[in-house]
């Protein structure tokens, strides 16, 4: 199999050599900072050329990202980000490639290049910000945004049922997949980590607070003051707790995940769901667990499998065609056996 394998940079790098001489332009408040700061402070943690890191964008709020961290880049255009993204990784899978999208961007005109993308499991990370709703555009209701929600675009309610974009990547067939959010740093941190480790698909939906048209969207997951009780954390190898003192669970009652206090006495710890990211079954539960407002919202990765990345595949092929001496003849490969000339 071809090396694919990321240069190691010689020199330690800084959260400085991420930081570029642009004036980052976001709202005032916008979670879209918190993104972009834990970003850079662990970028430096890997062990790459800066030169080999790539950020792809499309367009939105989110898709700013790329002009704000001292690498190379490119800001495409709406919805084509993992599409520009692959031909990137194709074409020189030496890259750390990273995608920087929307709820918008990446699953809405984007969307049928996202799926296709996670699919043949490139290794491209992606970053999914999440907020629910069209921000650069002043506040049109996305492929997200909950049923009923007013918008600038849906004065009575938004009637549409919105995506789950943890289930959709598991859907597609991407190989790492995790929810996180903009006001928890080390976790978000965490996050991008375990991301980079990932030969393959890495899809990362951030939930992130748009203040000037969803303001507070997440607010029961993300503050200090709530989120004990309403997220539980997925860990591998542990059961499902939360709450203030942990004394709350998660157990299956057949596929249906159910909330349990300990308590009570009926349920101890040894009765709750343990975490396997290598399950995938258990992945499509945990992420249906969002259609149930009495359920706490999971939070981590999801699934974490192992198969070929396709750039390894594919350079697999192309050894194999060129023949061991290199010199392979391409036209003959490309016409096959059901061509013919006409004289």
């Amino acid at each position: 199999m071809p090396d694919t394998t990321i240069p190691v940079s010689p020199a330690k790098l800084t959260i400085k050599d991420f930081q570029s001489d642009q004036d980052v332009r976001w709202c005032p408040g916008c979670g879209d900072y918190s993104i972009l700061a834990q970003v850079q402070r662990v970028f430096p943690e890997f062990p790459h050329l800066r030169e080999n890191y790539v950020a792809i964008s499309g367009i939105g709020c989110s898709s700013r990202f790329p002009y704000y961290l001292d690498i190379y880049g490119v800001h495409g255009i709406h919805g084509r980000a993992p599409a520009i993204a692959s031909g990137v990784k194709m074409a020189n899978p030496a890259l750390d490639v990273w995608v920087a999208t929307g709820d918008g961007d990446g699953l809405s005109i984007g969307g049928n290049h996202m799926i296709h993308m996670l699919r043949r499991n490139l290794n491209i990370k992606v970053l999914l910000f999440n907020n629910q709703i069209y921000g650069l555009t002043k506040g049109q209701y996305s492929p997200t945004s909950t049923f009923g929600q007013v918008t600038k675009s849906t004065p009575m309610g938004v009637i549409d049922s919105p995506f789950v974009p943890v289930s959709l990547a598991l859907g597609a067939g991407a190989t790492l997949v995790a929810r996180t959010m903009d006001r928890d740093p080390k976790h978000l941190q965490e996050m991008v980590r375990r991301a980079e480790k990932h030969n393959g698909s890495s899809f990362i939906e951030i939930y992130q607070n748009c203040n000037v048209f969803n303001d507070g969207a997440f607010f029961k997951f993300t503050e200090k003051d709530t989120r004990d009780e309403n997220v539980v954390y997925l860990e591998q190898g542990k059961p499902l707790l939360f709450g203030k003192g942990r004394e709350k669970g998660i157990r299956l009652d057949g596929f249906t995940p159910v909330t349990v206090d300990l308590r009570e006495g009926k349920f101890s710890v040894s009765d709750l769901l343990i975490h396997n990211e290598n399950d995938l079954t258990l992945s499509f539960i945990l992420a249906s667990m969002i259609h149930n407002a009495d359920l706490p919202r999971p939070m981590g990765v999801f699934v974490d499998l192992q198969r070929p990345a396709y750039e390894e595949l594919m350079e697999g092929q192309i050894t194999r065609a060129r023949g061991k001496k290199g010199n392979g003849e391409l036209q003959k490969l490309l016409d096959g056996e059901e061509t013919w000339v006409i004289q």
